[in-house]
């Protein structure tokens, strides 16, 4: 049997590697003592499929993790309450919502989720001004970024990547400082644009305050949903109209 978990990370954990989180669940899963199924040769290791990595810093409304149970033994874990079992095994900030069994069949989250929304707040810049740099980045038909990969320099453009963009409004009152909050839907495929990326291609570049992922969105034949939403059910959060 394979579960699928999603989780937010908020908080002071929000610091926590993603290694470091894959060893967190790790121990939390022993202790629950489920059934976790494990690799087979001289060093096994539980069977547990994280999703996109999340940088660390940055805040999620929306993570996600599969998880191979073994069989029969899965058929006696009562899956309403694995929340509720879990959350206090973890450190505070990373809460389980909910969970679902899902066909072992199903695309890996790496290769399923086709883009991601976030919340991305700017210091030091008023609304007006972020929303006139954002239509000044949005009217351009290329952004173009170098950086190395194996060892080589690659040129990539984050335009077709930036799928929505748009200013909300101010920070909020207990933003560490004031300023403007973007957001923004970035794709992952075929090359994922990543929120600092995306601040480096405003002309000037952006600072980076705090930043949330709040969705991870999956495409299948036009429709779009969330990693554990029924297929076709609609989502108000995703964004209505995306860049062009």
């Amino acid at each position: 049997m394979r579960i699928r978990v999603r989780y937010r990370k908020h908080g002071k954990v929000r610091f926590t590697s993603h290694r470091d989180v894959a060893r967190i669940w790790e121990r939390a899963l022993r202790r629950a003592e489920l059934p976790v199924a494990s690799s087979e040769g001289f060093s096994p290791r539980p069977k547990l499929h994280f999703g996109l990595a999340l940088s660390t810093g940055h805040e999620s409304l929306g993570e996600y993790l599969d998880i191979d149970l073994y069989e029969p033994e899965a058929q006696t874990v009562d899956l309403a309450e694995l929340p509720e079992l879990l959350t206090p095994l973890l450190p505070e900030g990373i809460e389980v919502e909910t969970l679902a069994v899902i066909d072992r069949g199903d695309l890996s989250l790496q290769e399923a989720v086709t883009s991601t929304s976030w919340r991305i707040e700017v210091p030091d810049i008023a609304p007006a001004a972020l929303a006139v740099a954002t239509d000044a980045l949005l009217a351009r038909t290329t952004l173009l970024v170098t950086r190395e990969r194996k060892g080589k320099p690659v040129t990539d453009d984050l335009r077709p990547g930036i799928l929505h963009l748009a200013v909300l409004g101010a920070t909020p009152p207990d933003a560490p400082e004031p300023g403007a909050v973007l957001e923004a839907e970035l794709a992952t495929h075929p090359r994922s644009v990543r929120p600092a990326e995306l601040l480096a291609a405003f002309d000037p570049p952006l600072a980076e305050g705090r930043v949330c992922r709040t969705h991870q969105w999956i495409t299948n034949d036009g429709a779009t949903r969330e990693p554990l939403a029924p297929l076709g059910a609609p989502s108000p959060a995703q964004p209505e109209a995306r860049a062009s």
